[in-house]
């Protein structure tokens, strides 16, 4: 067994930081001997800032997005266009369309997508909450902006099963978004032209 190579509190911010997305234990421990050199001008308003955000950040009800505010932001704009529903996996395809710019709809996060293999059902995905804000209207088009993926295009064939007996147009994004994409990881013109290519399901 490897030995610690610093104190108890360094070492807890080392397997902290390993549990981020991208982070193993080496990159951990390179964070974190950054966030050491730079305590006054990174780390202590790195701690402020996730203090706050763990204080004022909440999950949206109505639709899933992360924001200050519930109803978040995006769902209480006016300006939105509230006949246009897009249907994401995460937040972080949320934020991926929003800074292409192309959209002016409201969103509906999924939280994540089905998947058999890693015991993902729909009862785990907020597909109820989406059935009823499409039933209630005045939703005219799902776009299901869903990763091309095998369990993404899965996920996009069960939503469509779930909304076809309601009057609503159900397409989803085309040209644009390679087969085994995440959206996250997709440029903001490649994300235009999927959403201008979207497709009838």
């Amino acid at each position: 067994m490897p030995r610690a190579v610093a104190g108890p509190e360094i070492e807890r911010l080392i397997q902290l930081l390993a549990r981020l997305p991208g982070l193993g234990p080496r990159s951990a421990r390179r964070v974190a001997l950054h966030l050491i050199k730079k305590r006054e001008g990174l780390m202590a308003p790195l701690a402020a800032a996730l203090t706050d955000a763990l204080g004022k950040i909440v999950v949206c009800r109505t639709c899933g997005n992360v924001d200050v505010c519930d109803p978040c932001s995006i769902c209480t704009d006016p300006t939105r266009d509230p006949l246009t529903l897009v249907v994401v996996a995460d937040v972080s395809d949320l934020w991926a369309l929003e800074r292409a710019g192309v959209l002016n709809a409201r969103y509906h996060v999924l939280g994540g997508v089905l998947s058999p293999l890693d015991g993902v059902g729909p009862e785990d995905l907020n597909l109820a909450a989406l059935v009823d804000r499409v039933h209630q209207g005045p939703v005219a088009e799902v776009i299901l902006a869903l990763g091309a993926t095998v369990d993404g295009q899965t996920t996009a064939h069960y939503v469509t099963d779930l909304l076809r007996d309601l009057p609503v147009k159900v397409t989803r994004l085309a040209q644009g978004v390679p087969v085994g994409g995440e959206l996250d990881y997709l440029d903001e013109g490649t994300l235009s032209a999927a959403i201008r290519a979207r497709t009838r399901m």
